[in-house]
């Protein structure tokens, strides 16, 4: 089972946390091997006996997981559920409690306040980095006694600017949130087109946010087939449906 982490998050007692690649599960074909994304049209006994293999990996006793919709919603998680509502993001102070973000080219983001004992886990696809999501997130943990100065977040495995060919219009959403387009965009070959850079976004986002111990774990979905899971790539072969790789993050 493939698990990248951060070198920050790793130092900090009583937490666990992992960026889960698509290796060391049973799914097969297309979703080998490790998807945990119940979305997608895998055979659901697959992705379940995956996720329970994550949560035995964190050391947990329950995982939690959204009904991501690509929005800015952050909620607060007390217990687990079956079903997790329609949300981008979440915290807790629960001991136990595994906190799971799905992505397949999206960045998932990791974030501990290691004082107050509180943390936190966002899907920040464009739509909802530009949206107000990180802030959403950072909202919900401060509610929980969390401090900006203090929360370390980690920016998890997600397609890079390199592969990440957008339009027009993509850009001019990211305008109107008042950045600095110069900062995230390069011209691509293709006219009117321009190569996004989600990764180094959703880090200034973070910084705006008031947030100071930011980590970039620099490594594209898109460009590794056998570690990652990639909407994108998937869409450019012209396959039916993709996996999802889980991030998750917990308080021991």
């Amino acid at each position: 089972m493939l698990k990248r982490t951060s070198p920050r998050l790793s130092q900090q007692p009583g937490l666990a946390h992992g960026f889960f690649g698509r290796r060391g599960g049973v799914s097969e074909g297309i979703y080998a091997s490790l998807n945990c994304g119940p979305g997608s049209r895998d055979v659901q006994s697959h992705v379940a006996e995956n996720r329970q293999s994550v949560l035995a990996a964190m050391g947990g006793e329950h995982l939690v997981t959204l009904h991501q919709v690509h929005s800015a919603t952050a909620v607060h998680v007390t217990a687990p559920w079956h079903q997790g509502p329609q949300a981008d993001a979440m915290a807790t102070a629960v001991p136990g409690l595994v906190l799971g973000i799905l992505t397949a080219d999206c960045a998932p983001v990791l974030l501990a306040d290691p004082q107050a004992r509180v943390i936190g886990a966002a899907h920040a696809g464009w739509k909802g980095a530009v949206g107000g999501v990180i802030d959403s997130v950072l909202e919900e943990m401060v509610a929980l006694g969390a401090d900006r100065s203090r929360v370390i977040a980690a920016i998890g495995p997600c397609i890079s600017q390199h592969n990440y060919e957008v339009g027009p219009e993509f850009r001019a959403s990211v305008e109107e949130r008042g950045f600095d387009a110069a900062d995230f965009f390069v011209r691509s070959d293709k006219a009117d087109h321009w190569r996004f850079d989600l990764e180094a976004y959703v880090a200034t986002r973070l910084t705006f946010a008031g947030v100071a111990h930011i980590e970039r774990l620099a490594a594209c979905t898109y460009a590794n087939d056998e570690e990652f899971f990639s909407f994108r790539r998937t869409t450019h072969r012209g396959e039916p449906d993709y996996g999802r790789q889980l991030s998750a993050i917990m308080l021991g």
